[in-house]
């Protein structure tokens, strides 16, 4: 850009980068989940800045926005020797409504093995297992994104056309250490 110093680059810039290789993990090209624009808090919708715009855990934020627990459905696992990432789905459990779309990336060795097994058997959603371990653990937000939704991501939220959603991308930091990468896409129901 002109005018601009070679070495500034903006958080979202630097952390978009992030987004697909987290989403390269199940995905060939980023816009198959959509096209990303990085956003300021005060840009999004109430209810999207309520459940997006925050340092804690999506679930309990879902879970109090929607006065119900959710249910977590894995739709696809990888792994390899330092870390497991999935591929998931939140749902309310009185009605099914689908909530989230998400990606999770763990390192495997920062958590206790009780943990580890917990999450890899998709019972509960990463949140809780980590809430109910008590874990010292701190949620950091780094940037939140509009979407113009792709084809699998219109797939697995079931989404009509043109409809634009919003998402953050976050870390959590387990003992000090990062340990989780997160892009949490977010929904509301009709």
């Amino acid at each position: 850009m002109p005018g601009r110093s070679p070495n500034h680059v903006t958080e979202a810039e630097l952390y978009s980068g992030s987004v697909a290789r987290l989403a390269s993990i199940f995905y060939d090209d980023l816009s198959e989940l959509g096209h990303f624009h990085p956003v300021a808090p005060e840009d999004l919708p109430d209810d999207y800045r309520s459940l997006l715009a925050h340092n804690d855990h999506m679930t309990v934020t879902l879970e109090a926005f929607h006065n119900d627990l959710v249910n977590v459905r894995v739709l696809a696992e990888w792994s390899d020797e330092a870390s497991y990432a999935r591929n998931s789905l939140l749902a309310r459990q009185r009605d099914g409504a689908l909530l989230q779309f998400g990606i999770v990336r763990l390192w495997t060795k920062d958590l206790p093995a009780q943990a580890r097994d917990e999450i890899t058997t998709h019972r509960r959603p990463l949140g809780r297992v980590l809430i109910e371990h008590n874990l010292l653990r701190e949620v950091e937000l780094i940037t939140l994104w509009q979407i113009t939704p792709g084809p699998a991501l219109k797939q697995h939220l079931q989404l009509p056309d043109h409809q634009q959603i919003f998402a953050r991308s976050a870390q959590i930091l387990v003992d000090e250490r990062p340990t989780v990468q997160l892009l949490e896409i977010v929904t509301l129901p009709a």
